[in-house]
């Protein structure tokens, strides 16, 4: 591993905020300049923007530009994705037009596994500090600018945590589901390498649902956030139930608001692109 910097110039649809604070990833954080810095798949790297370039600078495990084009999604074309969308209706164009900059990471798919059993029921500031003491304690010590930054623990590296040390961690009730389902993949009770040649999207999704701790709307963010990249999944949680029943159902209460109704909805009005449109909703009504 060695310090590497890259720069693009002129790169659409890629804001440091939107990106890293529409909920998508935990390890993320914004430094006193309003760059980032960040740590994932073993690599540490500082991201920063000034007018219309993007400065890359870290300690990377490979060549920097693959790296960056990669784990940014910078080979899809957001911008054609942003117009066949905005055609849909004036509700998703504005929320394109509040969230314009996002970008879908790729994501390492056990870490994205692990980090979401870790969100359920969960808010963000807390779900950061449990993945960094679980970095801290079992993953491989980066070090940087003479700081030490820490990768995710690999399974591996997770093979003889035992549930109390988990919940020493803090992660309450989530201990056994994080030990079981490391065991899980780790025996190949559920064979994770093979999805990401498996075609069918639901397929996945309901192998997925056999992990531990893994529900409906844990499953789609695995799915949607991490390098499976799979758009034909509509994330639900309390904000995007409450965005898409004031925009389309308009139930006085919120609350009996079905989410098969919101499913169905979502893919007739968006298609194979309603995991990208769910992330423009969710993060215009959460920030707005």
């Amino acid at each position: 591993m060695q310090e590497q910097e890259y720069q693009i110039e002129n790169q659409e649809s890629f804001e440091l905020k939107h990106i890293f604070d529409c909920g998508q990833c935990f390890r993320w954080n914004e430094e006193d300049d309003k760059s980032y810095t960040g740590v994932f798949k073993g690599n540490v790297l500082n991201v920063k923007k000034d007018n219309n370039t993007i400065y890359f600078k870290g300690i990377v495990n490979g060549n920097i530009k693959d790296i960056v084009e990669d784990y940014f999604d910078l080979n899809r074309d957001y911008t054609k994705i942003k117009k066949t969308l905005s055609k849909v209706d004036n509700n998703i164009k504005k929320g394109i037009e509040y969230g314009e900059g996002i970008r879908i990471l790729n994501q390492d798919l056990v870490e994205t596994i692990l980090s979401f059993i870790i969100s359920a029921n969960n808010n963000i500031p807390r779900i950061k500090k449990i993945i960094e003491r679980l970095s801290e304690s079992y993953g491989t010590k980066i070090v940087w600018n003479k700081k030490n930054y820490y990768a995710f623990p690999s399974l591996k590296q997770l093979e003889n945590v035992s549930v109390e040390e988990y919940r020493n961690l803090g992660l309450g009730f989530r201990d056994k589901r994080i030990y079981d389902t490391v065991h899980m993949l780790l025996n190949n009770q559920v064979d994770y390498k093979k999805w990401y040649d498996e075609n069918n999207t639901l397929k996945v999704r309901e192998e997925l649902l056999s992990l531990a701790g893994v529900g409906p709307k844990v499953a789609d963010c695995i799915l949607l956030f991490s390098d499976l990249k799979r758009f034909d999944v509509f994330p639900i949680d309390v904000w995007v139930r409450r965005v898409m029943n004031e925009l389309y159902i308009k139930n006085p209460d919120e609350t009996k608001v079905n989410k098969k109704d919101i499913e169905r909805i979502a893919y007739q009005k968006f298609g194979n692109l309603e995991g990208i449109a769910q992330q423009y909703l969710f993060y215009w009504k959460r920030e707005a």
